[in-house]
């Protein structure tokens, strides 16, 4: 509580000197009166139409204005003398244009721009279909370099110690990330922006069915974002995103190479990807391949915590006046241990998953009055996964028994349809999406039915620009979705549908008041609908390691929340402060039980009832001259089940309060960096939920880089360099006794050719 109270202090003291700083640079207006005035129109310098809504700024001034609908601009009662206008638009060079100003005189300029094709990395693409890099709520990227920094087994343990987000541990294969104390089909993980067609998001148990040697980009988005990918975002979304589609390319034959192995697991990988381009097409594959023994901890070995992963794709790009996008068709396989029992040391669970995948993606500009692109994204997936019981013999020799089989086809597809500005609105976007899944369970304990499910949403993105430094966000999206359980061994007679018709929305505002300083903030509903799982679960789940039982009279899931954040980036600071609550309706929570353990099982239930989720997050870097730079950050959580104002409990599996720092030499042919995570104690738990002691993990990375035939990057990475003991409050490992992985040696390479 003392180290809540001492952060809010300093968030206190972070925000009054942005307030001041916004203050001081933004002083009222006082020119004097001279009368002396600019006007004219903005126009594209091929196509000679007026554009709108672009910003037209004095160079070395605060005094600017915005093109109105018909792409002209007015700017009044400016100083006498010599100005330089500049004119700049997102999908624009930048233009600057001389001018003379006199007292009491009018000047036309007309100012033309070229279209650019350069793509802003600071943009998060999934966060907006127009990729306008206004923002309205937290967000992040990784790319390149950052990715390889980051480079482990899954993308739970890839993503976390990021702000805001931590994962949910059940060794290193099914780790899955968590955001903001939410998990499960709260957070969406999407591929290429389409849901991946897995059950990752089911159970603690189940892995993401792609391996992070794959990714070329991944973003991430905090808080709700339910009106583009499904109304069940209510924690956010992670978008993974890979080139099997090749969007651009290089004439001739190109690819990547990398290796990387790691001590803490015997853990050896490889990956290869390698691309052919032609003018207009291009043909490109790749391949993945990892393994990993069982995790070392400072207590010895964690047994049964082995993976083996394969991934392969195939794919196919086209970009000419017409259209561009592609198809690609990719395959993983995956088998990792599960911890099952400690009593039984001859006993193991194995997963066993494949994932056979088809994806397309086709864009093409129209030529009409009101939209001008058009984008069609579609994956379809055929996946299966087998959960093995084995036991070894007297004899030596092993029983297998599959224990739960899923068998899911699903197909998912989005149409967006961007508009021209119209009116007061900038670029926006309407859409329509299908999802569509037929999912199987079977198996000896097969706890739960299968389902059927088909959704249709229809979707709307528009901004509102008041004036170059402020602007409007606004969508809704619109739900109905169908389903049907589907009956097998154990469910022999179920039959139950739902029908559902849900909505969400949202508003947001961003303000740029000065240079360096942005503002944005979202209010959202959100709506979830319940799993099969929590609906209808009765038996056991033996990769998870619990009895759980369902409950068909829950409800869906309401959500209303608010994001804020603060961005000052300017000079060598860059800060960030975010705050978030979310209140729900029915929010859906798995826990324990106090019945009696049924066949060695502890019985866990899924339970509704009125939740609140709030927090923070706060991070600062600082970039001194001479290659130096160092990062802070902290970010809490808290999250509890509003049932009087007596009577409030904890949820479970809430992160407990987290301080990072890192120092980095960055000296051009390569990297020093050093970095420390410290986790508090998490005493704040649920019924029935053990709390965790808290700990501090250290760890090194050096990089080197040599363009030679090639740019090659080699990276060894130090982690929890100390060895500390310690248990993840959000690991399920834990609760079978098991401490996280010890000190790890990981070292990677990857040349590009």
């Amino acid at each position: 509580m003392r180290n809540i109270r001492n952060v809010k202090k300093i968030y206190t003291v972070i925000v009054s000197l942005l307030i001041v700083q916004i203050v001081i640079g933004s002083p009222v207006d006082q020119r004097p009166a001279t009368d002396a005035n600019v006007f004219g129109h903005i126009t594209n310098a091929e196509t000679g139409e007026h554009i709108p809504f672009v910003n037209v700024v004095v160079k070395g001034t605060r005094i600017g204005t915005i093109t109105d609908a018909s792409g002209h601009y007015m700017l009044t009662n400016l100083p006498e003398g010599e100005l330089t206008l500049v004119a700049s638009s997102m999908g624009y060079e930048k233009e600057k244009v001389d001018v003379t100003t006199q007292e009491e005189r009018t000047v036309e300029v007309d100012i033309s721009i070229k279209e650019s094709s350069i793509t802003l990395a600071e943009v998060v693409t999934t966060a907006s279909p127009t990729a306008t890099g206004f923002r309205y709520q937290p967000d992040d990227y990784f790319s390149g370099e950052q990715i390889q920094r980051r480079s482990e087994p899954s993308f739970g343990e890839m993503l976390n110690g990021e702000p805001g987000v931590s994962m949910r541990s059940f060794g290193s294969a099914p780790a899955r990330p968590v955001i903001r104390g939410m998990d499960g089909d709260r957070i969406l993980v999407l591929e290429n922006g389409e849901r991946m067609g897995d059950v990752s998001e089911t159970s603690a148990d189940h892995s993401i069915s792609l391996d992070p040697l794959a990714a070329s980009r991944i973003e991430v988005i905090r808080g709700p974002a339910s009106l583009l990918y499904g109304s069940s975002a209510l924690g956010g979304v992670i978008n993974l995103m890979t080139t099997d589609i090749p969007d651009r390319w290089d004439p001739g034959l190109t690819g990547v190479v990398s290796t990387q192995g790691a001590t803490m697991n015997n853990m050896g990988a490889g990956f290869g990807r390698i691309t052919s381009g032609g003018e207009t097409q291009a043909f490109t594959g790749r391949v993945a391949y990892r393994k990993a023994g069982d995790i070392e901890t400072p207590d010895g070995k964690m047994p049964n915590t082995s993976m083996r992963n394969f991934d392969a794709s195939a794919g196919w790009g086209i970009n000419n006046d017409n259209v561009t996008g592609g198809l690609s068709f990719s395959i993983s396989d995956q088998n990792f241990e599960i911890p099952e029992s400690m009593n039984n040391p001859d006993e193991t669970v194995e997963i066993r998953a494949q994932r056979y995948t088809l994806q397309g993606r086709f864009g093409k500009d129209i030529d009409h009055n009101f939209f001008n692109e058009a984008q069609l994204r579609f994956n379809t997936s055929h996946f299966s996964q087998d959960e093995i019981e084995i036991e070894t013999l007297p004899d030596g020799s092993t029983d297998e028994d599959t224990e739960l089989e899923y068998d899911q086809y699903s197909f998912n597809s989005t149409l967006t349809l961007q508009h021209r500005p119209y009116g007061i609105l900038d670029r926006g976007a309407l859409g329509l999406n299908i999802n569509a899944q037929n999912l199987e369970i079977g198996g000896d304990e097969a706890y739960t039915p299968g389902e059927r499910r088909f959704s249709i949403a229809a979707f709307s993105f528009e901004e509102i620009p008041l004036t170059n430094m402020l602007r409007l966000q606004f969508g809704v999206r619109l739900d109905y979705q169908f389903s049907q359980t589907v009956s097998n061994e154990l469910f022999p007679d179920i039959s139950v549908t739902r029908n559902s018709f849900n909505y969400s929305g949202s508003t947001g505002i961003n303000i740029r008041p000065a240079e360096g300083v942005e503002i944005g903030a979202q209010f959202a509903r959100s709506h979830r609908n319940p799993m099969v799982e929590e609906l209808f679960a009765d038996g056991i789940h033996i990769g998870a390691g619990v009895y759980e039982k369902g409950d068909s009279d829950l409800n869906d899931e309401i959500g209303h929340g608010g994001d804020l954040f603060i961005t000052y980036k300017r000079g060598i600071f860059e800060l960030e402060l975010t705050a978030f609550i979310n209140s729900f309706s029915n929010y859906i929570i798995f826990q324990p039980t106090e019945e009696e353990p049924k066949d060695g099982y502890p019985v866990f239930e899924y339970a509704d009832g009125k939740a609140r989720l709030h927090g923070n997050e706060f991070s600062a870097t600082i970039n001194p001259a001479g290659g130096f730079s160092f990062n802070t950050g902290v970010d809490f959580v808290r999250g509890r089940r509003i049932r009087d104002k007596e009577q409030n409990e904890n949820l479970p599996f809430i992160p407990p309060f987290r301080t990072r720092a890192s120092a980095e030499y960055d000296f051009g042919e390569g990297w020093l960096s050093a970095n420390v995570n410290i986790v508090s104690k998490q005493s704040k738990v649920a019924s029935g939920e053990d709390s965790t002691d808290g700990y501090t993990l250290t760890g090194f990375q050096a990089g080197y880089r040599l363009n030679h035939r090639g740019n090659h990057v080699a990276i060894l990475r130090v982690e929890n360099a100390f060895n500390e003991r310690y248990r993840d409050h959000l690991s399920r490992v834990e609760d079978r006794n098991y401490i996280m992985p010890g000190r790890n040696i990981n070292l990677t390479y990857r040349c590009f050719f």
